[in-house]
């Protein structure tokens, strides 16, 4: 077949993408393709794109392109994006997930504040997207091309090298500021926390934690014991630090 050209615009922050940065490129083709080959082509992973238009009708990933057309591609956007809503490609409602070895700190912030979210520092790609598929959760990375791998459905690329801007970024993108509930679960290991009786965990606190705290909570999973100590102060530092530029948005 004779080749033809395809215009792309991104709108919202997925020119972020794009290596100029540009909210609009074109692309020549010979062969027939799919849409989600073509977007991913330009460096936007699958998982940020909401709601796919060519030439002004709602489109899915698989729909394949063999004709000069035009391809508006939109983010997740929260519902400022109203039209097509039967046609959206993203989940709005996630609650898991699992992130990569590089994003430790940001894992520790949001088990701090209740979202469950699995870890492994050593964790391959290939152990990564079994956890995203198999266990429903949606993925967070600063790998794009794990975010296109086809098997993963849901995801995020961080935008920030900071863990404190990257924890607000996963709370705006899945609209978690309902879902918080901070200090009940597990910062090592993820479960949830129960109450534990003093007279339970005494033989695992030391000598001063025994005489000024009473009040003491046992990890469900690992056997980890919390109590409202020195770090706590620190901690309900760090959520206010956190709520106050969530409500900055």
């Amino acid at each position: 077949m004779s080749s033809f050209v395809v215009r792309l615009r991104f709108h919202g922050d997925l020119p972020f993408f794009l290596r100029s940065n540009v909210s609009a490129l074109e692309r020549q083709l010979s062969e027939r393709t799919s849409v989600k080959d073509i977007i991913e082509a330009c460096g936007v992973p699958h998982t940020e794109v909401d709601l796919i238009l060519d030439d002004g009708q709602p489109a899915d990933f698989g729909h394949v392109i063999g004709a000069k057309t035009t391809i508006d591609i939109f983010p997740f956007d929260l519902g400022r994006i109203t039209s097509f809503p039967e046609n959206r490609l993203q989940m709005p409602n996630i609650r898991r997930f699992v992130a990569d070895g590089h994003l430790g700190k940001l894992v520790r912030d949001l088990r701090l504040l209740g979202i469950d979210v699995t870890y492994d520092r050593d964790a391959e790609d290939r152990q990564l997207i079994k956890a995203a598929v198999g266990q429903d959760r949606a993925l967070l990375t600063r790998d794009r091309r794990l975010l296109m791998h086809g098997a993963v459905k849901h995801g995020y690329y961080l935008r920030s090298q900071n863990p404190l801007e990257q924890t607000v970024e996963v709370l705006r993108r899945f609209d978690l500021g309902s879902a918080l509930a901070p200090f009940s679960r597990c910062l090592r290991c993820n479960a949830l926390l129960e109450p534990a009786a003093k007279e339970k965990v005494l033989d695992e606190l030391e000598p001063l934690t025994k005489i000024y705290y009473d009040q003491f909570r046992r990890c469900a999973g690992c056997g980890q014991v919390y109590w409202l100590g020195s770090h706590f102060e620190k901690l309900q530092k760090r959520i206010e630090a956190i709520r106050s530029l969530l409500a900055g948005a």
